[in-house]
């Protein structure tokens, strides 16, 4: 028999604009959305009927595949994680086809007890040492990143690629604002749809640390009320990490650019990142680094243009 829609579930995000995040509502969402993607035929199970009501696995197909009952992995959906198992948890990753930091994700929404992080108050702080580092890189953008995609430091270089983060407030030195709000982002980043995803992704990862931070909840209420594109890709529930890649970007003073980044978790502070980006040796990205560093304070207020202006 067809499953009938989960009690209250409207397909809402978790919270209200503004509001704290429910994690409830953020659990059920995040476990409905990863069933609706698969398809019986996908894990391996016989389709029963043409017309099916639901999209993807029904909840009775989901609990066969991770060896529970209907009924309980029903409470799981509805939002009540507070007793499952870890090893339940795991099973049921597996029957999902969850990626690693989806796992990861999953723990952190059924078992907040043992994950809450409590945010703290005090302004993260990138060390003098590691600031002197990402200045030495003379041909290499490269900045830091802390919680909420907050832009802590950055060099010469990164200024001259993205824009002059110096000229902002320091509240709008922010990835998701910058991306979401600020038009010429949009200019700059060829491929905009990915890097917009990519960032909602990191967003939603952090919530599922901090869910109780007042300034990134703020931050997902004031995205949500500005930008239909955050509201629709906040709503798919998808989160990754992405440690490496290549960025097109469509500089105003050198053109096209084709970036490879690396991104690095800081060891001993793991809600820090060290960005870097490099290109292929020889390549007409590489020479347009080369001019962009040989222009110095020239390719600064030329990179500014490509960023927002405050």
């Amino acid at each position: 028999m067809d499953e009938q829609p989960l009690q209250g579930s409207t397909g809402r995000t978790g919270r209200e604009p503004g509001g704290p995040l429910d994690r409830r509502a953020e659990l059920s969402e995040f476990l409905r959305t990863r069933r609706a993607r698969l398809q019986p035929q996908d894990v391996g199970l016989p389709v029963f009927g043409r017309h099916r009501r639901v999209p993807g696995l029904r909840r009775e197909e989901l609990a066969q595949l991770a060896g529970v009952s209907v009924a309980y992995y029903t409470r799981l959906e509805q939002g009540n994680g507070r007793n499952v198992s870890a090893e339940v948890l795991d099973s049921i990753a597996r029957a999902l086809r969850l990626s690693g930091a989806e796992h990861a994700h999953l723990t952190h929404l059924a078992k907040p007890k043992q994950h809450k992080k409590k945010p703290s108050a005090r302004p993260q702080q990138v060390r003098v040492a590691m600031r002197q580092l990402i200045d030495s890189f003379d041909s290499v953008p490269a900045y830091v990143v802390g919680r909420r995609s907050d832009i802590l430091a950055w060099n010469r270089m990164a200024a001259a690629v993205f824009g002059d983060w110096a000229q902002l407030p320091e509240s709008e030195r922010n990835w998701a604002r910058m991306v979401f709000l600020r038009p010429d982002y949009r200019e700059l980043f060829v491929e905009w749809e990915q890097k917009a995803s990519d960032i909602v992704s990191f967003l939603r990862m952090d919530a599922g640390f901090r869910p109780d931070d007042p300034r990134l909840s703020s931050l997902v209420g004031e995205l949500s009320v500005k930008s239909e594109e955050f509201r629709r890709l906040w709503a798919t529930h998808d989160v990754k990490e992405k440690s490496h890649g290549v960025k097109r970007l469509h500089h105003p003073l050198v053109g096209e650019l084709s970036l490879s980044f690396e991104n690095f978790r800081l060891v001993d502070d793991d809600e820090l990142s060290l960005v870097t980006y490099h290109a292929e040796p020889g390549s007409p990205s590489a020479e347009a680094l080369r001019l962009l560093a040989s222009w110095g304070a020239d390719a600064t207020r030329a990179g500014s243009a490509a960023g927002p202006h405050p």
